[in-house]
């Protein structure tokens, strides 16, 4: 048995939990469950062949970091999924493509003993590859058109909420200090040792993995908004090697959801706020002007302005991208 002390079972069971505190509020309850089941059975998957294939020789808290980064990669890439609007029926061989390459991608860089950045740097990079692969290959055998493909590989719920992080400036209210020193990394039994996820250095070194993977000069100007100390504070967590590592994946992923709570709404991206923009333009054209302008309009368009001329919202496209197509028919007309 590789990994004797890993108890996968309850580490699942716990990552798949807290998963339930950070699925998007807009999902509905089927989208909710799939999210935190897909996370849930994937992470117990690879957590058992890591603790009992003979085989393979993880210790136990490489065993914890593989399982955390293919639970990480789960609930971000089956948001993904169900934001796409690719129907259900194609999630399931979407996902597990994902976490095949990503135990693959896993298994050969931590057998190599490459530098944890590295590791992490090149299992997105595969996990981006393989998701358009797949949505690519749905295109190819007719399951999806051509824009719905373009649309499902433009999402990114890591993306997501680091704009989000930029619309707000500022990380969260500030909070006391909570001591100098970095969180730990996961240990043996399966828990992590870390700051109170409401210490506001383990939210700016969170900000810090986010900020890593974005173009720089997005970072600079997102940092001028910041307090001076706290953007020197981030700056040095940028800094650190294994910062993903020592933050760890379920505490990142509960200090982005507070992060997000605390930010001001967008009452521009609410469902009544849209349906009321595409009346108040449609009302100003006759039934057949309106067929006219959206001749060239796909399906999914002409159906989001028709039910908002009823009142009623088209719940098949996303509130940001039927603001967009509002600000696109205002444009247009």
């Amino acid at each position: 048995m590789a990994a004797p002390d890993f108890d996968y079972e309850n580490f699942a069971q716990n990552l798949a939990a807290q998963a339930q505190e950070l699925v998007p509020q807009d999902f509905n309850d089927n989208q909710k469950q799939y999210v935190i089941n897909t996370l849930g059975n994937f992470a117990m998957l690879s957590g058992q062949t890591l603790a009992q294939d003979p085989n393979l020789n993880f210790n136990t808290d490489q065993a914890i970091t593989i399982t955390q980064i293919i639970a990480e990669w789960s609930f971000h890439k089956s948001v993904d999924l169900i934001r796409s609007g690719i129907p259900q029926q194609y999630w399931d061989p979407v996902m597990q493509k994902i976490a095949y390459t990503i135990f693959e991608i896993a298994k050969q860089t931590f057998s190599q003993g490459l530098p944890h950045d590295k590791i992490l740097e090149l299992i997105e990079h595969h996990v981006k590859k393989a998701y358009t692969e797949a949505i690519t290959e749905l295109k190819d055998k007719g399951a999806i058109d051509e824009g719905l493909m373009e649309y499902a590989a433009s999402q990114s719920n890591m993306d997501r909420m680091a704009q989000e992080m930029q619309q707000g400036g500022q990380p969260g209210a500030p909070m006391p200090e909570a001591g100098g020193s970095m969180p730990a990394v996961p240990n043996s039994s399966g828990g992590v040792d870390f700051p109170k996820v409401d210490s506001k250095v383990l939210k700016l070194a969170t900000v810090a993995m986010l900020f890593k993977k974005m173009n720089q000069n997005k970072v600079q100007t997102i940092l001028n908004k910041f307090d001076p100390e706290d953007a020197q504070t981030v700056i040095k967590y940028m800094k650190v090697p294994d910062l993903a590592q020592r933050v760890g994946t379920a505490n990142a992923l509960r200090c982005l959801q507070e992060i997000k709570t605390n930010l001001p709404k967008n009452t521009e991206l609410t469902p009544n706020h849209v349906i009321l923009r595409l009346k108040k333009i449609a009302s100003k054209y006759s039934s057949k002007e309106i067929d006219t302008i959206l001749i060239r309009e796909r399906i999914g368009v002409k159906r989001l302005v028709f039910n908002a001329i009823e009142g009623k919202y088209y719940d098949k496209v996303p509130p940001k991208v039927a603001s967009i197509v509002a600000t696109h028919l205002s444009d247009s007309v």
